[in-house]
């Protein structure tokens, strides 16, 4: 089949690379004749493992090129997707300007010579399918007024449920495809442009090997808006879970039970399952904060309240805070302090900043009067360029970020930092205390090492050896 994607950001880029991996012809259009060009010379525009080799594979299978304008291959197009950015407004309602803009420009592109299917892939909100139609409409009404009654076309809603570092696999061996329509042309469409998934029929690239057993994929089809609202359910749980997963630990801390083991006592439970349990600094990136505030807006519009919503949102806020309140206990006064922090992006296998909580409690840090200091194996760069006002100290190494810190945190659980020496990280540090916002390391492990080590949500608090003897107060080093 041939496919447009407008749109080449993370949704955009990852769809087209995978559809025409498994046949279809794509194009990828973007009015960014910078990212264009990348994209044209087999150049990633986004940090996503393995997908400038898919994009290889994917032009020489159902092939794929790259294009700023929409006109030729929306008409030419069986199925047009839309994949833009909605991003929030200060009251928490989405962005929709480039979804319309989008929308428009697809209508002018229309002719009569056959069906296609407009899909919004951007996760945009409930009602947003009524929204696309009228204005395809206008669009044709504008660059084709004598001939619109003879333009056929279908609206469609099919959410993403990618996960940045591992979206090329989510991509493929979805959980799920979601599709909303209202008319069986469209769903039949959909169905024909799918069925490599459903059905598994394709052999899978080196590297983003199949999961064992997995031989077809389930499709649901539903409503326009249930589609829209499942997008936004399912992000809403999981951010709900991840913070439910935090409350529990700090409770945890405070009774003297281990979190990381309450998780796993109650995710054997097969009605709550192991995954999102995992204590931390909260969750980041572009999609949960974003949607909750959307999904809260909505509600709102609609005469309801939903306190759980706004619950999420407060929890992960404040559990940021939890950083900064384990340094202070630690090192009691942090003004002129040299803080050292393991990972920037909001999680592994990406250099996405977007909400990060690394950028949070750096900006609390300096704002008190700390020198903070940052090691990434992938995000560096992107925080050089997207936060030159955020004066952090930028390290080679994880070895060259502990030399002379008062403390290290563990912000992003990179495989890297999981097989660190640690106890060659606290020969170098002035003090040697380790906050693990992930709770990468046993507290054992971190003590023999040497640190002075907390968790999160784990009621270990240890000191080294030198400082029981010498019966100092914890985060005092001896030298």
């Amino acid at each position: 089949m041939r496919a447009t994607v407008i749109g080449t950001g993370y949704v955009g880029t990852v769809t087209g690379a995978c559809l025409a991996y498994v046949g279809h012809r794509v194009t990828c259009v973007d009015t960014d004749e910078v990212k264009i060009a990348r994209l044209r010379s087999g150049e990633s525009v986004i940090y996503e493992p393995f997908l400038e080799e898919l994009l290889l594979l994917a032009a020489a299978r159902g092939g794929i090129d790259f294009q700023t304008e929409l006109a030729g291959p929306a008409a030419e197009s069986d199925v047009i997707f839309i994949a833009v950015g909605t991003p929030p407004l200060p009251s928490g309602e989405a962005d929709l300007s480039y979804l319309e803009t989008a929308a428009r420009s697809i209508g002018a592109a229309m002719d009569g010579t056959r069906f296609r299917v407009v899909v919004n892939k951007s996760t945009v909100p409930v009602g947003s399918g009524n929204l696309v139609e009228a204005l395809v409409r206008e669009g044709i009404a504008d660059a084709r007024p004598g001939e619109r009654r003879h333009i056929r076309f279908g609206v469609a809603s099919n959410p993403e449920f990618l996960r940045e570092g591992c979206a090329l696999a989510d991509s493929l061996y979805p959980d799920r495809i979601v599709i909303g329509a209202s008319d069986e042309e469209s769903l039949g469409i959909m169905r024909q442009l799918y069925q490599p998934l459903v059905e598994q029929s394709f052999e899978a690239p080196h590297g983003v090997p199949r999961p064992a057993g997995l031989s077809n994929v389930p499709l649901f089809t539903t409503t326009l808006t249930s589609a829209e609202m499942i997008k936004y359910a399912a992000n809403a749980f999981l951010a709900m879970k991840i913070g439910f997963a935090n409350e529990i630990a700090n409770i945890c801390e405070r009774v003297g039970a281990e979190a990381p083991e309450v998780m796993t006592g109650i995710g054997l439970d097969s009605r709550i399952g192991k995954k999102f349990l995992n204590p931390g600094l909260g969750w980041g990136g572009s999609c949960f904060g974003k949607d909750i505030q959307s999904l809260l807006h909505t509600a709102r519009e609609y005469g309801y309240e939903s306190r759980l919503l706004q619950a999420s949102l407060d929890v992960n806020t404040a559990q940021r805070q939890m950083v900064i309140q384990k340094l202070q206990e630690k090192l009691y006064i942090l003004k002129g302090r040299t803080i050292g922090l393991l990972g920037l992006a909001f999680k592994p296998d990406t250099d996405d900043l977007r909400d990060a909580p690394s950028l949070h409690i750096a900006e609390r840090l300096l704002a008190m009067g700390a020198r903070v200091k940052a090691y990434d194996p992938i995000a560096m760069n992107a925080c050089r360029e997207q936060r030159p006002d955020l004066k952090i100290r930028y390290c080679e190494s994880a070895g060259d970020l502990a030399q002379e810190s008062d403390a290290l945190v563990v912000v992003t659980e990179w495989q890297e930092f999981r097989t660190l020496d640690l106890a060659g990280l606290a020969g170098r540090m002035a003090t040697r205390i380790l906050v693990d916002g992930r709770n990468l390391y046993t507290p054992e492990a971190a003590a023999a090492a040497g640190f002075d080590y907390t968790g999160i949500g784990r009621m270990t608090r240890t000191r080294t050896a030198d400082q029981r003897e010498a019966g100092a107060a914890p985060g005092v080093a001896r030298h």
